[in-house]
């Protein structure tokens, strides 16, 4: 397991389904969409995300996405601000 200290965490989440068009981001159904995971680092996510994509390279509604969830946390742990 790699120490925290030197490695920091840094998590990245792959997700994708079908899109209403080729040319926005506004899934078919929200329900199926397909969350592969949460992975440690940007490599790993990278490695998921590209696999899932070659799967369904036959569908060219179909995209899968690598959000970095790192920026989007709080790293005061505060929440909500108003």
């Amino acid at each position: 397991m790699a120490d925290s200290a030197t490695s920091p965490q840094l998590l990245h989440l792959v997700f994708g389904g079908e899109l209403d068009s080729i040319e926005g981001v506004t899934f078919k159904d929200l329900d199926s969409l397909d969350i592969v995971g949460i992975y440690p680092n940007y490599a790993s996510a990278h490695v998921a995300w590209k696999s899932k994509a070659q799967q369904t390279v036959d569908n060219a509604q179909m995209r899968y996405f690598i959000v970095h969830l790192h920026r989007l946390l709080d790293p005061v742990g505060g929440g909500a601000k108003n």
